[in-house]
């Protein structure tokens, strides 16, 4: 049956892709998009690869042992991987598969020169790219010839980057089949690569294109530099001819040549403008056709261009849909809330649902609109101004989107009846008791939460969701605790501002802010402390939390000597704080109550770096060091003219902060606890659907927006393909790095820091927490790799409240994330931690065990080694 094993192009699309491989179903559906040139050729399918693996030798022990492999075991991989080279090279093709692909040739032109490419399964997809991981082979001529090379492409599937980069992206080793496309060459004037969305900016209304001289090989190689052309709308927008010396042709008898390229060409364009821009009409067809960006490799041959591969572009970021047609600029929620991960479809739904503004969901991650803020003076005052005094690069961002002047539409003020956008909050008292009434009312609205919703299940569970949601953005958008968490920050403004002003202070209220009340986070990461002065006598105890594996040690506990007591003050923590866990935005997240033992490395560092006691000590010389503080500053106000009234509005606006500045910790607390209430009350649902056999495992739902859940529990079915695309699409999230500023055109921008007083070399970000410190760098990526000792500066990309445990025993902080409010600036603030936020790829450019100095009043870094 020679059928299944040769397919013509013409035969496929991209509904074939487990028969043919991303790049031969691309191949075939470009063969039927209306004026597109495709060279022709064949397919030889994954069933004749699967032929030949069943027939290679041992293979499947190798494959085993290759799955078993680390990415970073090179060695091993370069070893295993040569020897199965070797033998799917060495494995003789079936007869059966050479005679397919025989008379193909002879159909398509036996004595024609080909182009034989790798066609893996996994390659050219939406949501992965594997270009480059295979072999492509140019200018192969005769049946013998391009038989072997099939074989090669067989044998490629196992280089060592492809076997690692599969390793690294949590792909079975045997999961991936290979097709190969024999393709007919082409003998260009020119080729190159057309972008259909700008690979730079990510914006999809610029194409780019780069042409040379002669094959691609050339191009994508490296081996020269090419003609670089920007087309927006029809029009060439940027321009730049490179100097082309060299050019790959084909040779006669077979394989290819590097030519020198004759000096009065050299300068000349590779394409006439009214070439480049039919060769992005054509793109702009293909990237309709796929419904994706496009990187599309062509050829020109007389005047006629020719497209020989296609595929996704998978490293733009996706862009939220709103479908009207209108410009947008849309901000990042992630670098808010400390959370720039992509977050599962489970917990997107729930924090659009409880948020108090819309939110629009793109790549894992979500995004406010800003469109309708930024159109109007004022409220584009309000925003800039609170986004500049948060995180600048956001201002800088949005402030390079309004300066291009027709991108945003202008709307008029509103009449000055209606209240303005982002205005402030009437003012509030300093009087400490509402702080306490807020948080007792957010507690007693818990129980109540806790209480009913524990006879609830089923349908009506979702209906009591709903109403639990309403409750929920109730107690977010209480003005009283609007006013409470307002009057905290405007007082620390007002404090640096004036203080600065006055005597010259950068950042006092830094240390006026420390050891201050109510702050359930930095609570949080004291009461640790607690734990570890129970644990820390029990030498028993601590070798076995040394040794923890699983999450069900803390029973194990209690039949140690001192191991009922540990069990107990952890759980006593659990039953405060085990809501809590890093990236906790999204629900499906797993807390520490579920998984307990992501806390053991942080008590097991405080065991071994603080004496007993340290809790109470590190709050009190907080306590002491900010009336120390407040003392020094009034004195010195009073020396001034109009002293006495500088030190009165002072010493109110003090007593302020402290009153309030600790608040602006709880609301995230009490979502997050509410947040594990309805955790709890679906993952009990999702139990008895298992139970139904409706779904395969509970953690399916994750993957479920809320309504989607709903519908599973009403009506008993559940679409396990759906789950299983959308738990891929989300394994290819966290390749994306999220924006601060997107606009709808796709273009994610950065921002900059606009400043001229950073010493040479140093990397530039946002002081948040004042104060220089030098120290040794521990870069950290998971809190649960983390391996402190005192004097430390930890590096990450950002912390939410459940880092602040790390902050008792460091030093200094250095995020790629964060702004003056954000969780982790508030925590270094209470600890007294110079600390230097929104620092661009730190964890890159910073080498754990470097030597760094942290500039917290400054805002930069300093690499010392």
């Amino acid at each position: 049956m020679t059928e299944q094993y040769v397919w013509g192009l013409h035969e496929v699309d991209e509904r074939q892709i487990a028969i043919v491989g991303g790049k031969g179903a691309h191949l075939g559906a470009l063969t039927r998009i209306d004026g597109i040139r495709v060279p022709p050729g064949f397919c030889v399918t994954t069933d004749a690869f699967r032929r030949i693996m069943a027939e290679a030798p041992s293979i499947d022990d190798r494959l085993d042992q290759l799955s078993r492999l680390k990415p970073d075991d090179r060695e091993a991989i370069r070893a295993l991987s040569a020897e199965i080279r070797r033998t799917i090279e060495g494995t003789a093709l079936p007869d059966e598969v050479a005679a397919g692909i025989s008379r193909a040739l002879a159909q398509v032109g036996e004595g024609a020169a080909y182009a034989v490419r790798s066609s893996a399964t996994a390659e050219d997809l939406p949501t992965a790219s594997f270009a480059g991981q295979q072999d492509t082979y140019l200018n192969v001529i005769g049946t013998a010839a391009i038989l072997r090379h099939v074989s090669r492409c067989w044998a490629s599937l196992f280089t060592e980057r492809a076997v690692i980069y599969r390793l690294r992206n949590g792909i079975d080793q045997g999961s991936v089949q290979m097709a190969v496309v024999v393709q007919k060459m082409v003998f260009p004037q020119a080729s190159g690569v057309l972008f259909t969305a700008d690979p730079v900016t990510s914006n999809r209304k610029i194409a780019s294109v780069e042409a040379s001289f002669g094959l691609g090989e050339a191009l994508v190689s490296g081996l020269v530099n090419a003609d670089a052309y920007k087309v927006r709308n029809g029009v060439i927008v940027d321009r730049a001819i490179a100097t082309k010396r060299l050019a790959v042709h084909a040779l006669p008898a077979g394989g290819t040549t590097e030519q020198a390229i004759d000096p009065a060409r050299q300068e000349q364009p590779a394409l006439t403008d009214a070439q480049v821009v039919r060769l992005v009409e054509l793109g702009r067809r293909i990237e309709a056709h796929f419904g994706h960006p496009q990187d599309i490799e062509w050829c020109l041959v007389d005047d006629d261009l020719q497209i020989v591969q296609s595929r996704p572009i998978t490293t733009l970021f996706p862009v939220p849909e709103i479908g009207d047609g209108e410009n947008h600029v849309f901000i990042s929620v992630g670098h808010q809330q400390m959370m720039t991960d992509p977050m599962k479809p489970l917990g997107l739904s729930m924090w659009q649902l409880t948020a108090m503004a819309p939110m629009y969901a793109a790549g894992g991650r979500l995004f406010v609109d800003a469109t309708r803020a930024l159109a109007s003076p004022s409220s584009r005052a309000g925003l800039l101004e609170m986004a500049g005094r948060s995180d600048p690069l956001v201002r800088d961002a949005l402030e390079t989107v309004i300066d291009r002047g027709d991108f945003i539409p202008s709307l008029p003020d509103p009449t000055p009846a209606a209240p303005r956008a982002g205005g402030a909050p009437a003012p509030i008292e300093t009087d400490p008791a509402i702080v306490t009434d807020l948080i007792e009312r957010s507690q007693a609205s818990l129980a109540d939460l806790r209480r009913d919703i524990a006879t609830t299940s089923g349908p009506a569970l979702f209906d009591f969701l709903l109403a639990a949601f309403q409750e929920h953005k109730r107690l977010l958008g209480d003005p009283r605790s609007m006013q409470a968490i307002m009057a905290g920050m405007e007082a620390t403004w007002w404090l640096n501002e004036q203080l600065q002003a006055w005597l010259g202070e950068k950042n006092a209220a830094d240390t006026l802010t420390l050891s201050a009340p109510n702050n359930v986070t930095s609570e949080m990461g004291l009461a640790l402390l607690d734990v570890a002065d129970v644990i820390r006598p029990h030498a028993e105890v601590v070798a076995f939390l040394q040794k923890v594996e699983d999450e069900g040690f803390l029973d194990e506990l209690a039949t140690l000597p001192g191991g009922r007591e540990a069990r107990d003050v952890i759980r006593a923590f659990l039953d405060r704080y085990g809501m809590r866990c890093v990236g906790e935005i999204d629900i499906t997240r797993p807390r520490w109550s579920e998984r307990p033992s992501t806390l053991v490395p942080v008590i097991l560092d405080n065991v071994r770096n603080f004496e007993p006691g340290a809790r109470e000590r590190r709050f009190d010389q907080g306590r002491r060091e900010a009336e120390r503080k407040e003392q020094d500053v009034l004195e010195r106000l009073r020396a001034l003219p109009d002293g006495e009234q500088k030190a009165d509005e002072t010493k109110r606006m003090i007593r302020r902060v402290r009153t309030f500045i600790g608040y602006r910790e709880y609301p995230k607390y009490a979502i997050i606890s509410r947040y594990f209430v309805y955790k709890q009350a679906l993952l009990a649902e999702a139990e008895r659907l298992v139970r139904a056999n409706v779904l395969r495992e509970s953690e399916d739902i994750f993957y479920l927006t809320f309504q989607e859940l709903h519908d599973v529990v009403r009506t008993h079915r559940a679409d396990d393909q759906l789950i299983d695309r959308r738990r891929n699409a989300f394994r290819s999230y966290h390749a994306l790095t999220p924006p601060r500023v997107l606009t709808s055109e796709g273009e994610g921008i950065t921002g900059a820091y606009r400043r001229d007083d950073v010493p040479a070399g140093a990397l530039v970000g946002l002081p948040v927490s004042g104060g220089v410190v030098e120290g040794r760098a521990r870069v950290v990526l998971d809190l649960a790799d983390a391996d402190l000792e005192p004097g430390d500066i930890l590096v990450t990309a950002y912390t939410d409240p459940s880092w602040s445990p790390l902050f008792v025993a460091i030093a200094g902080l250095v995020t790629e994330v964060g702004g003056l409010m954000t969780h982790g600036a508030v925590i270094a603030r209470e600890y007294g931690l110079p600390s230097v936020v929104g620092v661009e790829r730190a964890t890159r450019l910073i080498r754990d065990g470097q030597r760094i100095r942290v500039h917290g009043t400054d805002g930069h870094v300093e690499i010392l080694d």
